[in-house]
């Protein structure tokens, strides 16, 4: 039998059209079609076509450097500048709980190590899906994904975005007022909608911008850490004194969980109004609640799973990342907590509402504004963050075929999965909308309970 004749390359669709152009991730082989090449922009190599022929596929954009900035930047969020106290009220001393950040690190990076296993086995997008689901089958692959889908991601980043917008417009309200709600909503809005424009207009784009977010943050990290060795370079230790190091901390309330109804003179006080102090070991109870609160300041670890397929060499570049972030990201949170003893007492980093703000007041002069910076571009990167881990999820189950087809198409010029990221920041608007942030985080934590 003749084999077919090729078809006249004259007939395929020109590349230089300005039109969006999509096709589907995998495509059924066709003989006679050679695939398709995609014009990118000047210097940029075209998007290579699946093995096989046919069809465009996700571009190989992240690096060493890409890599490590998602783990990083992701881990990283506005906690460690606004509240880093949940595991210091359990730990019950200051040296207890600079133990507990580190152990949390370290179990942390054995998790991670683990999950870097799984990505390399089954190196494909998706990252906890894509694992349920190999491992435990489509139907718990599937309710894992709708969930993640409808309520986790998109409430995760509406909740960020949030946050971001108050950074920002906090510091420039009227002493004493408090910001209008619209207004927050509408620049929430705003920057969702600008960084999903870049994820479509170039995954590189998209690196580039969690590149300076993640510098820029660490940057701000580092300001409070040199400041903090300086106080103790100069004999101002506070509360790293060892003879104060493992004094107990005065919590609110009984149980130190927050239950108190006054502070008198700087002492929290419980229901009856007397001081409840704690033991320098508070007990098994205590330290495992601490442990998993230091726990939960490390999540995003595993956001980099999500973007396997685009990671240049990850039988390299997936282990490396995780040994150069973890590791940095444990030394940043434990000297960022130690410098913040230095400068303020427990009580006060209990009860203020923005640590690094108050510490900045005290400890820098002149460089206090460098810390509203530095949430601001906390809560940027982590948008940036979960755009991406949301598409990302997004196009791998239209791949799988447990979403529409449509999702799992990415545009043949730029191999960026524009209808996922458009989902996904339509999505996310819808939660802004709906409710403040308290609601938001108690629906999303609710979900997470049950996954």
């Amino acid at each position: 039998m003749a084999a077919p004749a090729p078809r006249d390359p004259r007939s395929l669709p020109s590349s230089s059209s300005s039109s969006l152009l999509l096709e589907p991730h995998l495509r059924a082989k066709v003989p006679d079609t050679p695939p398709p090449v995609a014009s990118m922009a000047e210097g940029t190599p075209a998007a290579r076509a699946p093995p096989g022929g046919g069809g465009v596929s996700l571009r190989k954009e992240l690096g060493l450097l890409s890599a490590c900035s998602i783990i990083v930047g992701n881990i990283i969020g506005s906690g460690i500048f606004i509240s880093p106290r949940g595991v210091l009220a359990h730990a019950g001393s200051v040296g207890l709980a600079l133990a507990l950040w580190g152990a949390a690190g370290a179990l942390t990076a054995l998790g991670a190590l683990c999950y870097a296993e799984l990505g390399l086995r089954i190196p494909r997008a998706g990252g906890d899906y894509a694992y349920v689901k190999d491992v435990f089958g489509g139907l718990v692959g599937f309710l894992r994904l709708w969930v993640s889908v409808l309520v986790i991601l998109p409430t995760s980043q509406a909740v960020i975005a949030l946050t971001f917008a108050a950074s920002l417009l906090t510091p420039l309200a009227p002493w004493g007022c408090p910001m209008a709600e619209p207004a927050l909503r509408l620049l929430a809005a705003a920057a969702l909608l600008l960084l999903t424009w870049v994820g479509c207009r170039s995954s590189r784009w998209a690196t580039r911008v969690q590149d300076v977010c993640t510098a820029g943050k660490l940057a701000a990290l580092g300001i409070v850490i040199a400041a903090g060795i300086y106080r103790l370079c100069t004999g101002r230790p506070g509360w790293l004194h060892p003879s104060q190091a493992l004094q107990p901390v005065l919590v609110p309330g009984a149980d130190g969980a927050g239950a108190g109804t006054g502070v008198s003179d700087g002492v929290s006080t419980g229901d009856a109004g007397t001081a409840v102090p704690w033991q320098w070991w508070p007990g098994l109870g205590p330290v495992a609640v601490a442990l998993l609160q230091g726990s939960f300041a490390y999540g995003g670890w595993n956001f980099l799973n999500y973007g396997t397929q685009e990671l240049r060499e990850p039988q390299r570049n997936l282990p490396r990342a995780i040994f150069i972030s973890i590791p940095l990201v444990t030394f940043v949170y434990v000297a960022a907590n130690a410098a913040y003893v230095t400068a303020m007492d427990p009580q006060e980093i209990l009860q203020s509402e923005a640590v690094a703000v108050t510490f900045g007041e005290r400890a820098l002069g002149p460089l206090a504004w460098t810390m509203p910076v530095g949430v601001a571009l906390s809560t940027f990167g982590g948008i940036n963050g979960c755009l991406f881990t949301c598409s990302r999820l997004f196009y791998a189950g239209a791949c799988e075929g447990q979403l529409p087809a449509l999702l799992g198409m990415i545009h043949v010029e730029r191999s960026t999965p524009v209808p996922a990221l458009l989902l996904s920041c339509a999505s996310t608007l819808l939660m802004l909308v709906g409710g403040d942030t308290e609601a938001l985080l108690s629906y999303v934590g609710f979900t997470n309970l049950l996954w």
